[in-house]
């Protein structure tokens, strides 16, 4: 039986199917239209089709559902139908439903803009890449922004690999389409470097330094590339040189300090958001810098600076300094801060922050009764009672008590029946104690409530894909989850990583090397450097896996990885 859930979407659909032609071709009294009659028969013949298009989608089946609803839109003759046929054929890669429902949504009319995006994303699809420039050029002359940010998008989402996707961007500057903005040249300049294609960066960058001379934002990207190019003395003393301009721009002191940032240094993005204006927000942002670089005589400092304040009832100030001193494991002043905080939005999470100390200060009985006391506080906000049950078990997890742990969770669930964050977590915590079937049953029992849980479907697929030999089952939830969100690198991981297990070893590293595209994930490199192994590009492997060990040198798909491959 489906899902109660998508029955009443599917209701949805159909009344709204019903109900548009009907007024359309409302006659007059007394009068009977030939035209209202013609309406309602191809409205009855699409209801079938667009039922079954909705069923097979909340299956997993995307040929199906994309056939079905192609056959929607042909009896309704539906432009909106049409749009959802194309964009579903070209997930599921079928091109020739995807061909078809193009075509009938071009003749039904559709949005220009939107069009040209999808016109160019399956010519790319098919490497038909002289095409694809002549829809993403039209694109790009838009007027507005809106053109070349969607010309973006199709390049960075749309090409099978990145040098596909560089290619086109050449084009586009070798025919002097990109427009004279500078918003634009920087974003595609970004582009190039998420590419990892230093010479069309560094080319790039020339041509903005040429036609923007003295703006800081390219200094910016200058700095970036240089970087990405591993110069990172030259990329510093790019960023030296913006230093002088950015007390009175808010904008650029933030971008100065994140370029800092991700140059690993940490203290000078800090000293970057000192000067100028302060306000709660940028102290948070400078206790977070200090803190993960580990320079607690700098964050004392910081920490005394904002203390001199402290004695005002300010919540957020409260909060921030029993954080800070949380971390300099000043543990019992932060447990004062966060009992001083007056009220507010701010009063939850501090004491929720004062029973995490408690258990750090190893007066184990007082945190978890501040836990529980919190767990009964009616007048809690229902989301911070629920997080104190996570609260719970995880300080369980932490004193190696799973038993204790998974009695939390099963409190929380009683308190909270059903809830997703509850069952999430411990579904992962099950996956954690190779419990995989455990895991399974709370996904599922996600996905009973919340058919569309995104993450839950993303989370039991790739679980399904990495733990078990359940290929084709991983594949239809995953392909739920990209119906859902297609631009989401996790999922995208996550369907790379299922062809993967399925042998489809081409497949998966253009979806892969997709997903790292869009973000820079340790887990994402790790399984990009695994394909590339097992493909036998060793070389290209051991770079990818290098990134990961940059990004995060714990991972457990990266230590699986590598167990695996020997590398």
């Amino acid at each position: 039986m489906p899902p109660a859930f998508c029955l009443l979407r599917c209701a949805v659909l159909a009344t709204a199917l019903l109900a548009a032609p009907a007024l359309a071709a409302e006659p007059a009294a007394g009068a009977s239209s030939p035209k209202a009659a013609a309406a309602s028969e191809a409205t009855s013949k699409a209801l079938e089709p667009l039922l079954a298009g909705e069923f097979a989608l909340q299956a997993g089946r995307l040929d199906d559902a994309a056939k079905a609803y192609l056959q929607a839109a042909q009896a309704a003759q539906d432009a909106a139908l049409a749009e959802r046929a194309t964009r579903i054929g070209l997930l599921a890669k079928n091109d020739a439903i995807s061909a078809d429902a193009l075509a009938l949504w071009h003749r039904l009319g559709g949005q220009p803009a939107a069009l040209r995006a999808v016109d160019a994303m399956f010519a790319l699809r098919q490497g038909r890449d002289a095409e694809a420039r002549k829809h993403l050029v039209a694109l790009v002359a838009m007027p507005g922004d809106d053109g070349w940010r969607q010309a973006l998008g199709v390049i960075g989402v749309g090409a099978r690999e990145p040098a596909q996707a560089a290619g086109v961007v050449e084009s586009l500057i070798d025919g002097g389409h990109l427009p004279a903005d500078l918003d634009a040249w920087l974003a595609f300049g970004g582009l190039a470097q998420r590419l990892e294609r230093p010479q069309l960066a560094e080319r790039i960058v020339e041509e903005v330094v040429r036609r923007f001379p003295g703006e800081p934002r390219v200094a910016l990207l200058r700095a970036s590339q240089l970087r990405e190019a591993g110069k990172r003395d030259e990329a510093r003393t790019a960023l030296e040189a913006v230093a002088d301009r950015i007390e009175k721009d808010g904008a650029l002191r933030l971008a100065l300090a994140g370029e800092y940032d991700r140059l690993g240094d940490l203290e000078a993005a800090a000293d970057v958001l000192a000067r100028g204006p302060q306000d709660e927000h940028i102290h948070a942002l400078r206790a977070s810098l200090l803190a993960r670089s580990q320079n607690k005589t700098a964050l004392r400092t910081l920490y005394d600076e904002l203390g001199r304040g402290g004695s005002r009832p300010d919540p957020q100030r409260r909060l921030l300094l029993g954080q800070v001193a949380e971390f300099l494991e000043l543990h019992d002043e932060a447990l004062a801060w966060y009992r001083g905080v007056p009220g507010g939005p701010q009063r939850w999470p501090a004491r929720l922050r004062e029973a995490n100390v408690l258990h750090k200060l190893k007066r184990t009985e007082e945190a978890y009764a501040a836990v529980s006391a919190l767990q009964r506080d009616a007048t809690a906000p229902e989301e911070v009672r629920r997080d104190a049950y996570l609260l719970e078990a995880a300080l369980h997890a932490e004193d190696k008590r799973p038993d204790a742990e998974m009695d939390a969770f099963a409190r929380g669930l009683a308190a909270f029946p059903d809830e997703p964050e509850v069952l999430y977590a411990r579904a992962l915590a099950w996956e954690r104690r190779d419990d995989i079937p455990r895991a399974e049953a709370d996904l599922r029992r996600v996905l009973v409530a919340d058919p569309d849980n995104v993450a839950a479907l993303n989370a039991l697929g790739y679980t399904l894909a990495d733990r078990t030999t359940r290929y084709r089952e991983a594949l239809e939830l995953i392909d739920r989850a990209r119906a859902a969100e297609p631009d989401n690198a996790a999922i995208i991981d996550s369907y790379g990583w299922v062809l993967y297990r399925l042998g489809r070893l081409d497949d998966a590293l253009v979806e892969l090397r997709r997903a790292f595209t869009l973000q820079k994930d340790a887990e994402i490199a790790a399984h990009l450097g695994e394909v590339l192994w097992v493909s036998g590009k060793r070389d290209e492997a051991r770079r990818y896996f290098d990134q990961a060990r940059e990004l995060d040198p714990d991972n457990r798909a990266l230590q699986r990885a590598l167990e695996k491959v020997g590398a």
